[in-house]
């Protein structure tokens, strides 16, 4: 089912990462983790479907999606980044195989981030987050998307590592060796989203460790 919203507020939150806010369609439910089709409400894009991930709560009286932009191309997310307040998306109904399966280990690459926002809010809202751990793997320190408000969620169980430039945290990416000496118990759950290639090494990786594949929660 289709439903046209309308933008209701943008927020730029990285040099190239915007929230967009819009209004929520009577009875529309979703749950922390789940995304949804989207496309522009605009002769040119409303086939161009892309999936992108609620970051907003269910109980919120708009939605949210928190999305980076590409312009290297003119592609959905460069038109996106151009729209305005009033301007319209069309959303479908809600999809999606990351849900919160207890306390464990959260490891984002980059975007990756998005589906964890709404998960790690939800948390955090019930008094819940407390045990939960999030390893964020970007390029440089600009690219870490709501590190504030990570920071003020988890703070020290939020891990960052910067593969690309100095910084204070770990330099490299999320590999065996990392989750060796960062991780003491693989019989918990862990949650991955980021770039195909991460979730596939990670996934392979993390069962060598001994996680248990049932165990390994990431978008199939």
């Amino acid at each position: 089912m289709e439903h046209i919203v309308k933008i209701i507020s943008l927020q730029l939150v990285t040099h190239n990462v915007r929230r967009y806010r819009f209004s929520k369609p009577a009875g529309y439910h979703f749950e922390p983790g789940q995304a949804t089709d989207v496309s522009i409400n605009q002769p040119r894009w409303k086939n161009e479907l892309r999936p992108f991930t609620f970051t907003c709560l269910n109980d919120d009286d708009f939605l949210e999606f928190t999305i980076k932009s590409y312009h290297d191309h003119d592609g959905v997310t460069h038109t996106l980044s151009t729209l305005q307040v009033g301007d319209e998306l069309i959303i479908r109904d809600v999809w999606g195989a990351i849900s919160y399966k207890g306390e464990g280990y959260f490891l984002a690459g980059g975007a990756g981030i998005t589906p964890f926002l709404a998960i790690l809010r939800q948390l955090h809202k019930d008094n819940k987050i407390a045990g939960n751990q999030l390893f964020f793997a970007n390029q440089t320190m600009q690219d870490i998307i709501l590190k504030e408000e990570l920071d003020q969620m988890l703070g020290r169980q939020v891990h960052y590592l910067i593969s690309r430039e100095d910084s204070p945290y770990h330099k490299g990416r999320i590999d065996k060796a990392f989750l060796q000496a960062n991780i003491k118990d693989f019989s918990k759950p862990f949650y991955i989203c980021g770039p195909d290639q991460m979730v596939a090494d990670l996934s392979k990786t993390l069962e060598e460790l001994g996680a248990k594949a049932d165990s390994v929660v990431f978008e199939k």
